[in-house]
Parts: C-alpha cells; sequence; structure tokens
C-alpha cells in the first residue's frame, strides 16, 4: 500500500525509532488517479515501445509520460485527503503551512536483490497545500523518469506491477546530514558501522558532491577506530526566497568534523537497534536538526537493505580459512631457537 521507504518508516516508528512525523499518499491513490485520468492505455502503449538501450527513446517515453500525468488532474477525493491530513500534521506540529519533504516510495524499490533507490524524486522544504498536492502529483510521474524505466526493464520488473506511493515528512532543518552502514561497505566487516556526513540536508553525500567526514567505530565496544575529516567546501541548505540551495561553507567551518564524538556514538547506538529489528545489514539516512538538544536532534529519514555484501556468500574473513585451520596451521609451523 506504501512502498518499500514508507513501510520501512512506520516500521522504525512503530520500534521506537526517531523518524520525523508524517503521513503517506497510498497506491490505491495513485491507481485511481491515473486510472481517473484515462491515461492508463497510453502509458502502456508508450512503453511497450520503449528500447531500453536507447537513451533518446527513453527520454522520449519518459517525457510523453509525465507530460500526461502533469495535464491530468487530481481526483477531488484525493486531494481533500491529502489537503486534511497535512492540515492535521500541522497542527500536530504546531506550526502553520509546515515545511515539508515530499518523497517518492515504490513498491519495487529497497528489495534486497534490487536498488531502486533514487531513481523517483524528492522534493524539499514544500508548504501549502497548493505546493503539496503539485508535488505529490510529480512525485507520482516520477516513476516514470528514464532511469527508472531502464532499470525495471533491464531487472525484468513488468512496468504495471510496480506502483508509487509518496511519503509527506515533516522537514528536519539539517546542521549536519549523511548515510551510515552497519557493514563496513569497503570489506564487509560487520563488526564495524560507517558514518559519512557533512554540513546541511544530505543530500550532498547521497549525490557525491562532496568528499564527506567519515567514521569508522566499533558497534561492540563503541570505539571511533577511524576519524577522517574531510575540507567540505559545498553544503546543502533552504534560504528563504531561494529554496533549497547547493552554497559555499563558511571557510572556518570547512575543515571541521561535522559531528561531536556523543553524537556519532548515538547514531551508532540506533544503528544497531535498526539492524537488531529487520535482522539484516543496513542502509540508512540521518540527519542532525539544528533547533533541537542532543539526543532529540538526531532523526532517521530512511532505512534500506544493504545490497553488496549482504548478498555474497559468507565465508571466513581471515584468509578463507576456518579458526581451526589458522589454529593447526600455526601449532605445525617450526619455531627456531637461537643457541
Amino acid at each position: 500500500m506504501v512502498g518499500g521507504k514508507n513501510a520501512s518508516l512506520g516500521e522504525m516508528l512503530r520500534a521506537g525509532i526517531r523518524v520525523p512525523p508524517g503521513f503517506a499518499v497510498t497506491t490505491h491513490s495513485y491507481v485511481e488517479f491515473i486510472t481517473e485520468a484515462g491515461v492508463v492505455e497510453e502509458i502502456s502503449k508508450i512503453l511497450a515501445a520503449v528500447n531500453p538501450d536507447d537513451v533518446t527513446s527513453l527520454d522520449d517515453a519518459g517525457t510523453r509520460i509525465r507530460k500526461l500525468m502533469d495535464k491530468a488532474p487530481m481526483p477531488p477525493a484525493i486531494a481533500n485527503a491529502v489537503s486534511e491530513a497535512y492540515a492535521l500534521l500541522c497542527k500536530k506540529c504546531q506550526v502553520k503551512e509546515l515545511p515539508v519533504a515530499v518523497r517518492s516510495s515504490a513498491t519495487a524499490e529497497d528489495l534486497p536483490g534490487a536498488s531502486f533507490a533514487g531513481q523517483q524524486d524528492t522534493f524539499l522544504w514544500v508548504r501549502g497545500s497548493r505546493e503539496l498536492l503539485e508535488k505529490v502529483k510529480l512525485c507520482m510521474s516520477s516513476l516514470f523518469t528514464p532511469r527508472a524505466i531502464s532499470y525495471r526493464m533491464k531487472m525484468g520488473f513488468p512496468h504495471e506491477k510496480v506502483l508509487i506511493s509518496v511519503g509527506v515528512q515533516k522537514i528536519v532543518d539539517a546542521r549536519a546530514a549523511g548515510v551510515m552502514f552497519t557493514i563496513n561497505p569497503v570489506n564487509g566487516d560487520p563488526s564495524k558501522v560507517v558514518i559519512e556526513g557533512n554540513w546541511g540536508l544530505g543530500e550532498t553525500v547521497v549525490s557525491g558532491a562532496v568528499t564527506p567526514d567519515k567514521f569508522v567505530v566499533d558497534k561492540v565496544v563503541f570505539e571511533i577506530n577511524e576519524r577522517i575529516t574531510s575540507s567540505k567546501t559545498i553544503e546543502c541548505k533552504y534560504e528563504a526566497g531561494k529554496g533549497v540551495i547547493h552554497c559555499d561553507v563558511p571557510l572556518a567551518q570547512q575543515n571541521i568534523s561535522c559531528l561531536e564524538d556523543k553524537e556519532i556514538i548515538e547514531l551508532v547506538k540506533v544503528a544497531k537497534q535498526i539492524e537488531d529489528h529487520y535482522g539484516s545489514p543496513q542502509d540508512i539516512e540521518w540527519a542532525i536538526e539544528k533547533h533541537k538538544p542532543f539526543p532529540f536532534n538526531i532523526f532517521i529519514l530512511q532505512s534500506r537493505p544493504e545490497t553488496i555484501w549482504s548478498q555474497k556468500k559468507k565465508e571466513p574473513l581471515l584468509g578463507k580459512k576456518t579458526a581451526y585451520e589458522l589454529l593447526m596451521e600455526k601449532a605445525l609451523s617450526r619455531v627456531k631457537i637461537s643457541s
């Protein structure tokens, strides 16, 4: 009903993880929207003619489908339900026209064997019912970006079987943000949590626009084993009148760690809690809210299965030898005794 991302966020909320409040526009609403608009058959025809190896063909198909959906009116019942849910969220947070993040959540997203992440659109700092409804529709149509169409075809996912939900969440006005893995993505070491972060919103880290700060932490004893503070020259942040922009980080701030040690350790504790809940290594997005005190300033924005090391066959880490083989090798080795 709500796709991989939104289902995961709801599950984490129930597990006691600090996730920004919000609501989801269901996949049923998406189906009702394209059905009432009468564009289902036309979308199918356009997709049937696509050559997944031809960039021009993919671009043309994506543009045509998104134009069809953009022109279609949102059914009044759905528009009213979204507006009412937004009004309740504003009331809960005690902010008139609360700024929200509008995020896509596809039904085939975040599966252990596939990586659909980042293929649909996200809109930040959306305010008011009118703008929210516009962005909900754009999120729905982003199911047909050229990249998403191509990936589904190459992975063998039928287009009509992949549906989209839209998540609407209170924005986290982030001092710093980034990603963390509950397994070392470099060597697959499951005893480590690796955190990467930058000033501002996490988009610069996810997109690779900046070399982030990096922290490797032992998840058993909570010891920071490795600490790399990068020169962070760009950050993504909201500015009144300009919206979400990329701008220069002040010179005095560029070479300072974006996280305090207590925040690093708290992030690792949360990462362990999430990994224990799901029972598998996780790829997690986090943010540190500017205006809240520690530890209430730490928010989790997303968690999905780690898709590289967790898919590999489990083998001994030390030279692919068992502990018994290593002990026997040591016991039978020659020892030189000086005279």
